[in-house]
């Protein structure tokens, strides 16, 4: 009669203790969330572009800085790599934000260029990720200077 009573008694004593350390041991790969992210760009994809000639030539500005150092000809249909623009890339807190400026320039003579839109990037949307975790962000810059024109710009934010 003991043993049938001992049974029952030591299950439910190491089922209540399983639960406790399992409890307490930390999860698997959990890792604390980030403060900084670098925000590269990714990719560039035309519907429309600007120019009557079918062609645009493209530059990205961020801050004081822009890529590449040449420009990216663009028709419709054209997708962009980081390759084609110097692989872009800043780093962002998650306190601020960063404007990316897609400019359209003027060959030969290569400057700033005319502003076709801007996507504005988030450092709040670095806040929940872990170290080396990313996320795709963007949107679509349109509108009308020479004619119609509108393009996919996406950056992929990597926390830090």
């Amino acid at each position: 009669m003991r043993s049938q009573k001992l049974i029952p008694a030591l299950a439910l004593a190491l089922g209540l203790a399983v639960p406790a350390v399992v409890a307490a041991a930390p999860t698997a790969g959990a890792t604390t969330s980030s403060t900084t992210c670098s925000v590269e760009f990714y990719d560039l994809d035309a519907s429309a572009v600007d120019e009557v000639d079918g062609k645009d030539e493209l530059r990205l500005e961020v801050g004081s800085r822009i890529f590449p150092t040449s420009w990216v000809n663009m028709n419709a249909g054209s997708d962009a790599d980081p390759v084609d623009f110097d692989y872009a890339s800043v780093n962002v807190s998650s306190s601020s934000s960063l404007a990316w400026n897609l400019r359209e320039v003027q060959p030969p003579i290569v400057k700033s260029g005319f502003n076709l839109g801007t996507i504005i990037v988030y450092g709040s949307d670095c806040a929940g990720l872990s170290k080396g975790q990313s996320v795709i962000v963007g949107g679509i810059v349109s509108g009308t200077h020479d004619s119609y024109y509108e393009y996919n710009l996406r950056f992929r934010m990597t926390g830090l």
